[in-house]
């Protein structure tokens, strides 16, 4: 809480400095909040981890403003515990009437952790914490298992209708049901991009020209592959060409892996209107031919062309095989020690990388490269620069009293201004869930990550979501194994996805 005084003052030069600080010592968990392991989904009853009580989560909520002195506790993770008086005051600049005060309740920084606190809390009927900071990863199995407020049918319809036409699309659909309705409000996306180092492959024959096309218009993996090896044959000193995320972790299968398949026109269940299910009712297609050049390209770029398996138009011997083992901050650090030429990132680490103590304005960001275009992909919504999808909702506790839901909607409202979305990227970093706002002169004015927001904009527009039911905790882990399997070349990509095919069509069954 604030008092009263500090409420009506405008905030000092902190938040900027609590920015950098965010981006550079917190930023990590920033980046990985929408691409850790769900966990804690293997058993029958979709990982509820007990018995749920019954709570009524259509009921219209009062939207007058209270008149009480309230404080709405908020289930957050560290980030936003550290900076809870900042963010308190941003919602009162952006008109949360000054009665209504939050309480941040901080929960771990791995979102595994908090995915069962909140099953916890929410199966015995707990009445707070009133707002749940949930993963955009593992907000649907609690909307399928109606254990969130419906928004849709709780909300006035102003507020319905601007996070509709206003935020990023696909952030919007991971906080969907089956039925249309809104379960969660989008408080910030996350998207990945390909951060390169410009002074090197100046080196390599290129120019200011070539970034500032690449910065918006994707490149082919063809081309990319070729570049990166250009660049490694004119800096011999640089050990990698290309570092990302190929581990047997979630990480694979929500995103790096996603990614790669998507951008080849491939999809592990026939396309996005099959993402969220209907399970068991929707076709298991990671043996079609997309998916195997996905995975015919990444063995290209880690064992070469001479790879029985390789991909024609790949340049190989670009990435080192220790990528199999990688996850985020394993792969980042070559980079930031000045050992590679590309990588494949979260925000995060743009923070890091493009600080004046490490490349600075010689960190070139540009979108995920493509296998196919949009016009040549089999299905609907693949090709093109695909970015996995990555970032956190807040919804509602439908457990929680009138009265504390009433003042929650004011401090969802609150959190829908426009000025209260730029006052957290300033003061966390977390980019804003409406894409018009990437390209104000507000947000380019933010220390480094400002640079890049063009990038941003074209990935969030590009976005992928992972597909989330109550099974895809089951399926991402044979999903990352078969992948990993093929990539590393234990198995051909025909029998390794074959074998996937196989084992996602049984989880897929015995869930229907």
């Amino acid at each position: 809480m604030v008092d009263a005084d500090s409420r009506k003052g405008k905030r000092n030069g902190v938040s900027r400095r609590s920015f950098v600080k965010a981006a550079g010592a917190s930023g990590v968990a920033a980046g990985l909040a929408g691409c850790i392991s769900t966990g804690g989904g293997d058993s029958d009853d979709g990982g509820n981890g007990g018995t749920e009580t019954e709570a009524d989560t259509d009921t219209p909520i009062d939207t007058e403003e209270t008149t009480e002195d309230i404080t709405i506790q908020m289930a957050v993770d560290t980030r936003f515990g550290d900076a809870e008086a900042e963010i308190q005051q941003a919602l009162y600049d952006a008109g949360l009437p000054e009665n209504i005060s939050i309480e941040a309740i901080a929960g771990s920084q791995v979102t595994d952790n908090r995915q069962a606190q909140y099953q916890q809390w929410l199966n015995g009927g707990r009445e707070e914490p009133v707002l749940l900071m949930m993963d955009s990863g593992w907000t649907v199995p609690f909307i399928a298992r109606d254990q969130l407020q419906n928004l849709s049918q709780s909300l006035p319809q102003d507020m319905i209708d601007n996070i509709e036409n206003n935020y990023f699309g696909a952030s919007v659909s991971t906080a969907k049901g089956a039925d249309g309705d809104l379960y969660g409000q989008p408080f910030f996306p996350d998207f990945p991009t390909m951060q390169y180092r410009k002074d090197l492959l100046r080196n390599a024959g290129y120019t200011d020209e070539d970034f500032d096309t690449w910065a918006t218009e994707s490149m082919s993996w063809e081309e990319f592959s070729k570049i990166t090896k250009e660049a490694m044959e004119a800096n011999s000193d640089i050990e990698y060409g290309y570092t990302f995320q190929a581990d047997v972790y979630e990480g694979l299968s929500c995103c790096d892996f996603n990614e790669f398949m998507t951008s080849w026109g491939g999809a592990y269940f026939g396309g996005r209107e099959n993402l969220f299910g209907p399970i068991g009712d929707r076709p298991v297609t990671v043996d079609e031919e997309p998916v195997l050049n996905a995975i015919r390209m990444v063995r290209t770029m880690i064992h070469g062309e001479d790879d029985e398996h390789a991909l024609d138009g790949i340049t190989g011997d670009i990435a080192p095989e220790a990528v199999l083992q990688w996850t985020e901050e394993t792969s980042r650090k070559p980079f930031t020690d000045g050992n590679a030429i590309m990588h494949r990132n979260w925000p995060y680490s743009i923070n890091i990388n493009g600080a004046d103590d490490v490349f600075g304005e010689d960190l070139g960001v540009m979108p995920i490269p493509y296998g196919v275009t949009p016009e040549e992909a089999q299905y609907e919504g693949t090709g093109g620069p695909v970015a996995a999808l990555g970032g956190w909702h807040f919804t509602m506790n439908p457990n929680a009293p009138d009265e504390q839901k009433q003042a929650a909607v004011q401090v969802l409202r609150a959190m829908q201004d426009e000025q209260f979305m730029l006052d957290v990227f300033e003061i966390v970093g977390w980019i804003p869930p409406k894409p018009d706002l990437l390209g104000s002169d507000r947000a380019r004015e933010v220390p480094v990550i400002g640079r890049y927001m063009d990038q941003l904009r074209v990935a969030g527009e590009n976005a992928i979501p992972r597909p989330v039911t109550v099974v895809w905790p089951q399926q991402s882990g044979k999903i990352s194994q078969e992948v990993n399997n093929a990539m590393a070349r234990d198995k051909s990509p025909e029998e390794a996805m074959s074998d996937l095919k196989t084992q996602l069509e049984q989880i897929e069954q015995s869930a229907a």
